[in-house]
């Protein structure tokens, strides 16, 4: 009985672990595709949404049931490498009009895969932020 009561509880919690991820996504973002570097070949890749606030970048994978962002994208100390199209096995996800971009923060590397609005909304985003010296002077 006791076994039973604790899977019950257990269905009842990913249950709304599910949910709330659910109204998460349905809040709106950036459909994207993205991966942790290094990986092989096409591999790793996963699609999900993008956020963006004052100073980060948030990433929602559509099949996790974490709570909180997948992955985060510092903003101050963003680098954008080389762009590409899909190569390879990665067409089996993507389309010709999916621009590939390299982007690093202090936490890691990435490859962000957005069309071509949605890379120049991140452009955008990115360009648009303070530069270090106002953030400095601001810290006064």
């Amino acid at each position: 009985m006791i076994l039973l009561i604790i899977l019950v509880l257990l269905l009842v919690c990913l249950a709304l672990a599910s949910s709330y991820r659910l109204i998460m996504l349905r809040r709106g973002g950036t459909a994207a595709i993205l991966r942790v570097l290094p990986a092989r070949g096409g591999s790793g890749w996963r699609h999900g949404l993008i956020r963006y606030d004052e100073d980060r970048l948030v990433f929602y994978k559509l099949t996790s049931l974490k709570l909180g962002p997948d992955s985060v994208i510092t903003r101050l100390g963003i680098e954008i490498g080389d762009r590409r199209g899909p190569r390879g096995d990665e067409f089996d996800i993507m389309t010709d009009d999916i621009v590939v971009i390299a982007v690093a923060d202090k936490e890691g590397e990435f490859e962000l895969a957005l069309d071509r609005n949605s890379l120049t909304a991140f452009l955008s985003w990115v360009e648009s932020r303070p530069s270090d010296r106002s953030r400095r002077m601001q810290g006064r």
